[in-house]
Order: structure tokens, then sequence, then C-alpha cells
């Protein structure tokens, strides 16, 4: 993208906070991991990636509010809604899983729109310790399940100026 996503301007704000606001609504609280100008919380490995981020929400919900449901949405999504966190964490909490990731319509799992328990810590932590820093791959034996999603837009990330173009003016 070339520069920091979070602070993109989108809807009177920055991306970020438009992404945590969905957030908020839909699990009552939400903490932002990296760049501490916007609120966030210190990333335990920083430069080690998504996975890292999703590490760092986990020991911090586990150390400062003991939530065993965890929503990880990365801040680059413009088309999420509140409503569609809401069925997310819901389907979560009726899985009987420790992670929960919707998957789009080509297959592909999206674990940064996704609902992680806190016994994923563990062995999440187990495998990026090992070296593994993609998190389908740091899903290797926590009980996760999948949640069909028809529309991909609700998860869509921006990651190129070109994907960027079509938000800029909301």
């Amino acid at each position: 993208m070339g520069r920091d996503k979070a602070r993109l301007p989108y809807r009177g704000g920055a991306l970020a906070e438009w992404v945590a606001r969905a957030v908020e609504l839909a699990a009552q609280s939400a903490t932002f991991v990296g760049n501490p100008e916007l609120g966030g919380i210190p990333d335990l490995y920083p430069g080690e990636g998504p996975l890292g981020g999703i590490l760092t929400a986990l020991h911090h919900s586990l150390r400062e509010t003991g939530a065993d449901w965890n929503l990880i949405v990365a801040c680059d999504m413009p088309e999420v809604s509140a409503a569609f966190l809401r069925k997310l964490v819901a389907a979560a909490e009726a899985s009987g899983a420790d992670a929960l990731l919707p998957v789009g319509p080509s297959g592909k799992l999206e674990p940064l729109c996704a609902v992680y328990h806190r016994q994923a810590l563990a062995p999440m932590e187990l495998h990026f310790a090992r070296g593994v820093r993609k998190v389908t791959a740091a899903l290797k034996g926590v009980p996760t399940v999948c949640l069909s999603v028809p529309e991909l837009a609700l998860f869509q990330n921006v990651n190129t100026p070109e994907d960027w173009a079509g938000y800029a003016a909301g």
C-alpha cells in the first residue's frame, strides 16, 4: 500500500477506527494491536506478521479481560459490519471449537476476520515458537470450524492503492 492502512481516511475518521467501532458493537470492546498513536497496545512480536498480532491480542485479552472468546479483525476491512461480526461470534460460541474462521466463495479461509478461544493461544504460540508464521498453519491441532460466507466483500481487505480507490471516496 505504501502507507499505514490503519490511518487511511474513511467515513470521517481513520479506517481502523471504523473497523474498531464495528468490533466494539459486536463484541462490547475493541483493542487495537500496534500503532500506539491510534490508541493501540504494543505488538509483542513486531515485524512477525498477522500471527504475532493475533497472539498479542490473545495475550492481552487473557491478562486484561479474561475473555474466553476473541474477535480478531484486520484494520483494513472497510465493508465489515457489526451484524456480520455478531454472527461470527455467535457461531463460534455455539461451535464447540476453539477457532472459527469464515470461508469465502473461493474456499479461502479468512483468519484475519475470525474468532479465537483463549484455549487456542497455547498451541498457536507453540507453532509460532517453532517458526510458523502462517495463521492457518498455526491452527494445526486447534479444534477449528469454518463458516461459509457467500459474500466476499464482508471481509475484503485493502492491500494496494487500487484496492483502496473504490473506498477512498467513502
